[in-house]
């Protein structure tokens, strides 16, 4: 499994945005070549989602199986109107007071009822993230401006699972659903939780994960 940093955040550099998807996944797709991978499966969550829609539009044939979790089409006028207050926050009060936020809309009441100390934990992170503002909405624009609505007929021929949290209100199921109904053939799925579901029930989402590779015949 490979795993990295998108621009803007974490150990990469943090040039001048606004970043769009596309150029996020350009910036993946040369991680992939570097590493000399041939065939593979591409999974995203949430904003990686979109950047999965965006490197599956550009780099399919390479694709086995894409798999899109917590994501949209397009952000539509309610997530819009949600991105559109982080920025405000985050320019007056900073990245840290936005993360607290998000972690009000990531999580389900049985969460935050029965597992303080992981709350804590994940608060505790959010509190003292060191992203820089500007690299915040460089990074928050890729969000607020992403609609590959239109483009995704094209991804036919890609076996693709949308996974979505039950209970997920950041981005709301629904729009996970629409976006699945976008997709020719594209099997559309939920697991307990909410928009964090990878985090708060990683047993589920993995095996709904691992679950739809085996029935396409892509374990190895």
């Amino acid at each position: 499994m490979v795993t990295i940093d998108n621009r803007g955040i974490g150990r990469t550099s943090k040039p001048a945005g606004p970043y769009s998807a596309e150029q996020l996944a350009d910036d993946a797709h040369a991680v992939v070549e570097n590493l000399g991978l041939g065939s593979y499966h591409l999974m995203g969550v949430s904003m990686g989602g979109m950047i999965a829609q965006s490197y599956a539009l550009s780099y399919g044939a390479e694709l086995r199986s894409l798999t899109l979790a917590c994501t949209y089409a397009a952000p539509g006028p309610f997530c819009s109107r949600m991105f559109a207050m982080w920025a405000d926050t985050a320019s007056v009060m900073g990245v840290p007071q936005v993360m607290r936020d998000v972690t009000l809309w990531a999580f389900t009441l049985d969460f935050f009822r029965e597992r303080g100390d992981e709350l804590a934990e994940f608060e505790t992170a959010m509190r003292y993230m060191d992203q820089p503002v500007p690299a915040y909405l460089a990074q928050l624009a890729v969000i607020q401006n992403f609609d590959e609505s239109a483009r995704l007929g094209e991804l036919a021929k890609i076996p693709t699972l949308v996974l979505a949290g039950e209970e997920d209100i950041l981005i709301p199921t629904r729009l996970s659903r629409e976006l699945a109904e976008l997709i020719p053939g594209a099997t559309f799925r939920t697991t307990p939780g909410g928009h964090g579901c990878i985090w708060e029930h990683p047993d589920d989402f993995n095996s709904e994960f691992v679950g739809f590779l085996l029935e396409n015949g892509n374990h190895e």
